[in-house]
Order: structure tokens, then C-alpha cells, then sequence
């Protein structure tokens, strides 16, 4: 008598893969939520990080890092001032001014602060990657990027960072003013020298820095080069370039002068001077001057996010 073999039918074999492909497809969302889960919260925990080292240094020197640093009205090795933001060198950013404060002390004796953060001198530490500048959600195409001018010229290449802080309402960086002080409204602006004492809305109340994704635009920890142009992908080209300072500095909205007022919470993807980032595109992680960080959403009321990003407008700001 002929053995029959066992095994398995045609019909059988294509419905055990079948069930294996329903599987896989229900498991795969959950994996990728889990994994976006633990970069979030190694984003969140940099700026844990970076709140804990604005604290200290403004323990050791009395008052925040400004935005970022200019010689008013430049000159000699630190150039002529930019004519329509008035910019100058050497441009170095809070970022790179707090980096003994940041566990990055070799690194910051490394840089010579006396010559602009775009001088050739400094190129060899300025493409340096900080892992506590990058957050893993941001989807960095590389560790850094060349600064461009409007023509596409090079004028430097630096390490990315993906966290940024607030000027405040308006975007400041398109006024030449030596002195901003009366028109920026938050903690961080190009020259800035805020004490805790200056910050009368309240710590817990008032917004330092928040994330921003080369998904949309560029953003260092470097400094600002005068003459720079921050311009974004060319998925988001229609809303079209602006100057330097955006790749350190953002604002909330509405600018000075704004007519409609805009207002734009994090992950909008509108302009490259806001904050942004790609946790689902539903909001951002953002940092207060009392060293907490929630996460706020796209969604929420413009002028919340505007007062929540002021370090003195006496506004009565809700749940958020």
C-alpha cells in the first residue's frame, strides 16, 4: 500500500501567512508607539538637563545666557553688522556659552570666544555633536549643516542642535536695535542679560526653550553668523526664509506689528522661527523657567501659548 505524506495544504500554508501578516500589522503600530514613547522621553530628559544647567549658570553668573552674543555696531575681527538685523560677531549662542554647565568643559576651552563662532578657527570644534543638544524624534538627516547666506554661499558649517529658546511674542531678530530689552518680551534675545528677578509672570508660568526638527529647518548650538539666512525644507518653501538668529531663537507670534496676529503653538510647521518637532505632530516638549517640561499641544488657545512665552505681561494663564 502507497504511504500517504502529511503535511501541510496549499489553502492551509496561505491562511497560516495571512494570519501571521494580521498580526504583524496590529503589533507593528504598537512597537512604533513604544519606540516614539522612549524617544520622547529622552527628549523631554535633555531638557530636564537643559533647565537643570540654565539654573547653574545662572547660579555662577547672576543672570541667564543671552539668545545669543554681538559686539553692537561690530568692528574690526567681528565684522561689520549685519544692515538688516544688525548682527555682528562673535554670535555665540546660550547654548555654546553654558557648555561648562552642559558636562562639556573641554569642549568649551576648546573654543576661542573672542573670534566669531563662524571663524575658521573654531570650524574644527564647531561641527562637534553634544548628545544632550539632539533629540532621537528629531530625525537628524547628519550631525551638522552648512549656514548658507541668500545666494546658498556657505559661511560656515556646524553642529546641530534640536532645542531653541524664546524671545517671546515677537520676532525681534528683524530689528537692528543695539538694545532690545523694551521690544522683546521673554527671557532670550541677542544680548539679553535676564535675572530670575525679571521673570515677574513666574518661573513655572513662563517658557524657555523648546524643540525644533530640521524636518522643517535648521538649528545649531553654535551661535548666529551675521549675513545668514535660516530657510526651511523644501516641503514648507512657501513660507519662505528669514534671518540668522531663527536657528537659536524663536518666538510665539504675534511679531511686532502683525496684522492678522498669528500665533503659532508647537508643531504647527509654519515659519522657521517657531518651535517644532515630529512627536506625532500633535505638539512639542517645552521647558519653563522652572525646570519642568510638559508637553503642549498644537492645539492650544493662541493667546495662552503667546502669554505663556512672556517673562513679565501679568496675563492670568489657565490650564494648558
Amino acid at each position: 500500500m502507497p504511504r500517504r505524506r502529511k503535511g501541510f495544504t496549499l489553502i492551509e500554508l496561505l491562511v497560516v501567512i495571512a494570519i501571521i501578516a494580521v498580526l504583524v500589522a496590529l503589533l507593528l503600530p504598537a512597537v512604533q508607539q513604544a519606540r516614539e514613547a522612549a524617544r520622547s522621553a529622552q527628549c523631554k530628559n535633555n531638557l530636564k538637563q537643559i533647565g537643570l544647567a540654565l539654573h547653574n549658570y545662572h547660579d555662577l553668573h547672576g543672570v541667564l545666557p543671552a539668545s545669543y552674543l554681538i559686539l553692537p555696531g561690530g568692528g574690526g575681527v567681528m565684522g561689520p553688522p549685519d544692515p538688516f538685523s544688525g548682527d555682528a560677531g562673535p554670535g555665540w549662542a546660550w547654548s555654546a556659552l553654558m557648555l561648562p554647565q552642559m558636562d562639556q568643559s573641554p569642549l568649551y576651552n576648546a573654543l576661542n570666544f573672542n573670534l566669531p563662532c563662524g571663524d575658521p578657527r573654531n570650524a574644527a570644534f564647531v561641527q562637534t555633536p553634544i548628545s544632550s543638544y539632539l533629540c532621537p524624534s528629531a530625525a537628524n538627516p547628519s550631525t551638522a549643516y552648512s549656514v548658507v547666506n541668500g545666494s546658498g554661499q556657505t559661511l560656515a558649517v556646524f553642529a546641530r542642535s534640536n532645542y531653541v529658546v524664546s524671545a517671546g511674542r515677537h520676532d525681534v531678530w528683524n530689528m537692528p536695535n543695539p538694545d532690545l530689552s523694551l521690544l522683546a518680551d521673554g527671557v532670550f534675545y541677542r544680548n539679553s542679560s535676564t535675572h530670575f528677578s525679571d521673570i515677574t509672570d513666574g518661573l513655572s508660568n513662563t517658557v524657555f526653550s523648546g524643540e525644533k526638527t530640521p524636518y522643517h529647518s535648521d538649528s545649531t548650538w553654535v551661535g548666529v553668523v551675521p549675513g545668514a539666512s535660516t530657510c526651511p525644507t523644501p516641503r514648507f518653501a512657501a513660507y519662505g526664509c528669514d534671518l540668522a538668529a531663527p536657528q537659536v531663537n524663536v518666538h510665539s507670534g504675534p511679531g511686532l506689528a502683525e496684522s492678522p496676529p498669528l500665533i503659532f503653538p508647537p508643531a504647527c510647521f509654519h515659519y522657521v522661527d517657531e518651535m517644532n518637532d515630529l512627536h506625532g505632530f500633535a505638539g512639542g516638549n517645552v521647558l519653563f523657567g522652572d525646570g519642568g517640561v510638559k508637553f503642549i499641544s498644537k492645539y492650544l488657545d493662541g493667546p495662552t501659548w503667546a502669554a505663556l512665552n512672556t517673562r513679565a505681561g501679568n496675563e492670568v494663564v489657565g490650564a494648558y
